[in-house]
């Protein structure tokens, strides 16, 4: 048991926001597909807890976090994974980046918005 206050103290980059609950989190599950009968019921208990997602209506604005739960057949036990997400534009300049992230660029020393582009 660990309260949420000494789990964000811990994390070297954390990065808590109020809308990162308000959608349920992306599952992925790892090494469920063994045959035996009580895997198949961990991977069908875990897939009920969370609504299914449909890839081509997913906004994915709405994704903020994935929990990633791996099983191992050795050992027989399991592994949690909580990750944050953040969705960021990839493939251009730092100065378009910033516009599309509302983060509006001092502008002041140039002459047109082609030199900032």
């Amino acid at each position: 048991y660990s309260l949420i206050k000494d789990v964000v103290s811990s994390l070297k980059r954390h990065r808590m926001h109020e809308q990162q609950f308000t959608h349920h989190p992306l599952l992925v599950l790892s090494n469920f597909g063994l045959q035996q009968i009580q895997v198949k019921l961990m991977a069908s208990m875990f897939q009920n807890m969370f609504p299914s997602i449909n890839v081509h209506r997913v906004n994915l604005n709405n994704i903020k976090r994935c929990l990633l739960i791996s099983y191992d057949a050795e050992t027989q036990l399991l592994d949690f994974r909580h990750y944050s997400l953040k969705v960021v534009p990839v493939g251009m300049n730092k100065a378009v980046k910033k516009l599309l992230q509302e983060k509006f660029p001092n502008m002041s020393r140039l002459e047109d918005i082609s030199e900032l582009l």
